[in-house]
Formats: C-alpha cells, sequence, structure tokens
C-alpha cells in the first residue's frame, strides 16, 4: 500500500476528529467473558468523550484551516542559528514551516489539536507460574505483573504467602487475625468500574475468613473495600468499608448472599465508583450477574488511588492456613484522577527526501500544499495506536485486508507472565516483508497486534510514511534499524542532542516528531550486554498541561503504545526514569 494511499485513507478520520475522538466506547478487552450486565460508560474529564481511551481532537472550523490562501507569493527563509541547522519559512513575518537539513521531517503551524489518553482496559487472569525461582530471591516477583494494568504490590506476611499458578493468584492466610494486600501500582485511578473472582479452598473453622476488592486504596491503613465474609455456617455476607488510619467504617449494613456455600465456590465481587457514588454488588459467579446493586452508598473520602484484594482470617480461625485463589481481576471502565494531555499547533509531516538546506521550487510546492491541511501527520498516525483506538485494515499493497492501524500490544507473555520483546512492524500486521537490503523476515502469528518500542517508531514512520527500514542493524545511515540502540547511531536524519556521559541532554532545540532514546534498562526494554547504552525509543508529542515534555512510546507495563504514566511517566522533566536516563534526541 503506498504512502498516498495511507494519507488518504486516514483523511476522513482526522476530519471527524473535530467532535469525535480516535478511539471508540469502552468496551471489555476481547480476553474478557462478557458481562451479563452492560458495562456503562463512566464519565470522563478533560476533554475526552464518554468511554474513550485515547483521542485526538480538533476545534471547529476556522480561519487556520484555509492558511494556504493568504500565503505571500514569494516566501522567506531564513537559516536559524544552532545545531542542526534549521530553515525557518515565513510568510507575512509568520512562520509557515521549520525545516532541518538532513531530515526529512518538518514542523508546520495548524489547527490547534489535543491529544490525551485514558487509562487501558484489561484483564488478568493469572496465565503465569510465580514467584520463578530461577531469580535471585531479592528479584523475584510473587504476583509479577498484570496484562496492562500495571505491577502488583503484595504486603502482609511473608514472600511466600503470595503466588501464582497458571489461572490463579494465590493467598496463604497462615495464622490467625492476619490480612494480606495485593494492589496494582496505579495510584491515579479515579472512578471505576472493576471485578474480581475468587474462592477459599476451605469453609472456615471457628472464625470467618473474608477477601475484598479493594479500591481508592492510599495504603493498606487508608482504603475503601468491598468485602465478602465466608462465615462457619457456608454463609457469605457482603460489606462495604471505609478504613481510614486503621479505623474501619461500615458505609452501609450487611448483607447476607448465600448460605450453605461450599469450599471452591468462586464468587464474584463487582465495584463501580463514579465521584461519590459507590456501587457494589456481589455474587456466586456460575450464576448470572445481578441486574440490582446490592448496595449503593455515598463517600467522598478517598478520590485517587490503587484497586486491588485484601484477604483477610479472623482472630480465632482454627483451621489454617486457608487459600485464596483469584482467578480473575478486570477493570471493564476506569479514569485516570488528571489524563494526561498534549495540545498544541505543530503538525509534523514527512518530506520524500532529507532536506538539503536548498529552497528548491519542487521543496516550496510541497511545503505550500501542506499549510493549513488537516490530512493525519506523524504525530496523529502514533496516536492511532494507543488504547481502545478502533482498527483499520489496509485496502491494497502488500498489507491489503490486514490491520495496520489500532491499539496495540506490546509482545505476548511469557511463562513468567513478562512480555517478549520482538513485536515489529510487518508482525503487528501479520505479514511477511522484504526489506530494502533484500532480506526476507517472514510474519510471527504470536506478535500480530503487537509492537515493541522499535518496532512502533518503525510502523509510524517506515511503513507509514515511507523512510527505508532495515531488517536488522544497518550503519548505513539511509534506513531505520530494528533495535533502539542501532536507531541512536545510525537512524537517517540528523542528531539533535545527546548526553554528555553524565547529564541527560538539554535536549533545547528538540521538536514534536523526534525520537527520543533512553539508556533506561526499567525493564521495558533490556540491553543484552552491560555495554549497550541505548535500550528504548519513543516520539516526541509536545508539552503537556502540566507545561511538561511528553513522548510517545510502547512499554511492557502497559501493554502498548503510551503517553501515560503507568509505570513510569512519559516525561522528558522531572526526576523519573526517562527524564533522568534520556541518551539521544535524533530527527528522522
Amino acid at each position: 500500500m503506498s504512502t498516498t494511499s495511507r494519507r488518504h485513507l486516514l483523511a476522513a478520520v482526522a476530519a471527524s476528529a473535530a467532535s469525535v475522538p480516535l478511539a471508540g466506547l469502552a468496551v471489555a478487552p476481547a480476553s474478557a467473558a462478557d458481562p451479563a450486565v452492560p458495562v456503562q460508560p463512566l464519565a470522563v474529564p478533560n476533554g475526552l468523550a464518554a468511554g474513550a481511551r485515547s483521542a485526538v481532537t480538533l476545534p471547529p472550523l476556522n480561519a487556520s484551516y484555509f492558511a494556504s490562501l493568504t500565503l505571500s507569493a514569494a516566501l522567506t527563509t531564513t537559516v536559524l542559528p544552532g545545531t542542526p541547522s534549521r530553515t525557518e519559512v515565513t510568510s507575512g513575518g509568520k512562520r509557515v514551516a521549520l525545516l532541518t537539513r538532513g531530515a526529512r521531517t518538518v514542523v508546520l503551524p495548524g489547527p490547534q489539536r489535543t491529544f490525551a489518553e485514558n487509562k487501558r482496559l484489561f484483564v488478568d487472569d493469572f496465565q503465569r507460574t510465580l514467584p520463578d525461582l530461577t531469580l535471585p530471591e531479592a528479584s523475584r516477583a510473587y504476583w509479577g505483573t498484570s496484562p496492562g494494568g500495571g505491577g502488583w504490590s503484595t504486603v502482609g506476611g511473608v514472600d511466600t504467602d503470595f503466588s501464582v499458578v497458571p489461572g490463579a493468584g494465590k493467598i496463604a492466610l497462615t495464622s490467625e487475625n492476619v490480612s494480606r494486600h495485593a494492589s496494582l501500582r496505579d495510584g491515579e485511578i479515579a472512578d471505576v468500574d472493576v471485578r474480581a473472582v475468587a474462592a477459599f479452598d476451605k469453609v472456615p473453622a471457628g472464625e470467618a475468613c473474608s477477601y475484598a476488592l479493594s479500591f481508592g486504596y492510599q495504603d493498606t491503613h487508608n482504603n475503601y473495600r468491598a468485602r465478602l465474609s465466608f462465615l462457619t455456617t457456608g454463609a457469605v455476607q457482603l460489606r462495604v468499608e471505609k478504613e481510614v488510619a486503621d479505623v474501619v467504617t461500615q458505609l452501609a449494613p450487611s448483607v447476607t448472599l448465600a448460605t450453605g456455600v461450599g469450599a471452591g465456590t468462586r464468587w464474584t465481587i463487582r465495584v463501580r465508583r463514579e465521584g461519590s457514588v459507590i456501587q457494589v454488588k456481589a455474587w456466586a459467579s456460575a450464576s448470572a450477574e445481578p441486574s440490582a446493586w446490592a448496595v449503593e452508598v455515598g463517600d467522598a473520602t478517598f478520590g485517587k488511588g490503587r484497586v486491588g484484594l485484601r484477604a483477610l482470617a479472623g482472630t480465632g480461625c482454627t483451621n489454617l492456613p486457608v487459600t485464596l485463589a483469584v482467578s480473575r481481576f478486570q477493570v471493564d471502565a476506569a479514569n485516570w484522577d488528571v489524563p494526561p494531555s498534549v495540545t498544541h499547533d505543530d503538525w509534523v509531516r514527512v518530506l520524500p527526501q532529507p532536506f538539503d538546506g536548498s529552497w528548491t521550487r519542487e521543496v516550496e510546492r510541497t511545503v505550500r500544499g501542506w499549510v493549513g491541511s488537516t490530512a493525519p501527520d506523524v504525530l496523529a498516525y502514533a496516536a492511532m495506536f494507543l488504547g481502545g483506538v478502533p482498527a483499520v485494515t489496509a485496502g491494497a499493497g502488500p498489507a491489503q485486508g490486514k490491520q495496520v492501524l489500532g491499539e496495540a500490544g506490546y509482545g505476548y507473555l511469557d511463562p513468567h507472565g513478562l512480555r517478549y520483546e520482538g513485536a515489529d512492524f510487518h508482525e503487528y500486521m501479520n505479514v511477511g516483508w522484504t526489506f530494502d537490503d533484500g532480506v526476507h523476515t517472514g510474519p510471527s502469528s504470536k506478535q500480530v497486534g503487537n509492537l515493541d518500542c522499535s518496532g512502533y517508531a518503525r510502523m509510524v514512520y517506515g511503513y507509514h510514511f515511507g523512510v527505508p527500514m532495515a531488517a536488522g542493524e544497518d550503519t548505513t545511515g539511509l534506513r531505520i534499524p530494528r533495535k533502539s540502540r542501532h536507531m541512536a547511531d545510525h537512524c537517517p536524519g540528523v542528531r539533535v542532542d545527546r548526553t554528555d556521559g553524565t547529564n541527560p541532554p538539554a535536549a533545547a532545540l528538540l521538536q514534536p516528531g523526534d525520537l527520543v532514546l533512553f539508556n533506561a534498562d526499567s525493564g521495558d526494554d533490556k540491553p543484552d550486554s552491560p555495554t549497550v547504552t541505548v535500550d528504548h525509543v519513543g516520539i516526541y508529542l509536545g508539552l503537556d498541561a502540566a507545561g511538561k515534555r511528553r513522548f510517545l512510546s510502547s512499554r511492557k507495563t502497559v501493554n502498548g503504545p503510551t503517553m501515560g504514566d503507568l509505570g513510569g511517566a512519559s516525561l522528558l522533566d522531572g526526576t523519573g526514569t526517562y527524564a533522568t536516563t534520556l541518551h539521544t534526541v535524533h530527527r528522522v
């Protein structure tokens, strides 16, 4: 499929974005069982439509759409100071375009856009084995990372009270009056619709045991929870509680849901919190979900916080150990308290060839054609792989009939729940590819729909904008190499800045569309050897609502492309992993 046809493919999408976000309404992930009761979209802050996970929105039609009609007959070009060499093009004293000698990307002012992202929906069905006993004890994860929801933090007892076997996250209660907590390391969740499925292996004796779904979780001493008490009689009771500085308050009278419940019976707890309204229901998982909420209360003690689970053995429980097996943890809808957003009027286009510093008639004709255009650019294509974005299939070319845009994952899971690297652009599409250097690489059925960090950059710049790519390492500077470590030195284009070996580069000339490369070693991309200096790559997006420099990249913890902060802030400012490990800035 040609670059021109791909651009036309998205033209209608971009034009409609003035009123409709690129992402459709939220739905449960494909792996999730369809809930008996439909999940209603949550009201979303910050300009996202209800239920949308991500969006690129444009303001109503205005004069800037027709800027090309007002250009001067003769445009003015000025070489700006600094390295790399940049040429500013103006009309009537206003910037029309900014070109960089040696690079193909061009930044033009256009209609203002807002890029925004909300939390991805996910299901953790615990298809892994943990802890990984091949690792040193200090490095072992006892519940590991959920597939897209973040890493699990386990608190209480000893580490070996927590484990995962395929199909169940286990919590062992080994003594009376003990509490165990497992929460996801995402403390920015405000409104949420979440459910958990779990079972105890025994009917308790002497005193009840309970399991709870936690939300608005600040720490073990401060949280909300919807708790199921499994009594020694076989009865099951639902309680909705808040704990503030270790003081527990019941928010509504307890409700007896069933009697004569046997060991190993799975129970589902579902919580929906929107603003100060908390709704809770619970049922035996083999039965249909009740249509009505069992409890509905109002409380605003805790705003944003984590979601997770708690298991408790009462004082006097005599048949310990009792084990809770959690078979599913599912987020059907969720809002970050402040979803990240970037608003600016920069559009990033790609020339057919690198700009050699000469303002020719051909270059001028190309630039004039871009001024005021809302045809999808580099940033629009990059946003078309965020969570919740609808699938787009190719109508022609080597990927005909295959998905070429739409929500991407990072990679498939290994037996311990970690994501494999290696998902390149053509594997996302499930096609083989013959590269410019003649090397052919086949498809990978396991990586369909996935893009690792460098595969994501290659998908945007290589596949969708036609910048040549290599099958692997390439030192010519003419093709985009396969891996981020090689991109840092050999990607087509020009270097904008690089670390001095001690501090991250200032990147004073950074502009949207630039590749940002990191020596992060953060678990998103680990190097093959200690000598490797770059292990992660992203695409710079622009200043966010807080004035911080934010980028897009595909990451393991999030399971795919993101501009958000789950597992580490996607920022070049501050003290976070990526801010402190920025290594190279490169302009394609």
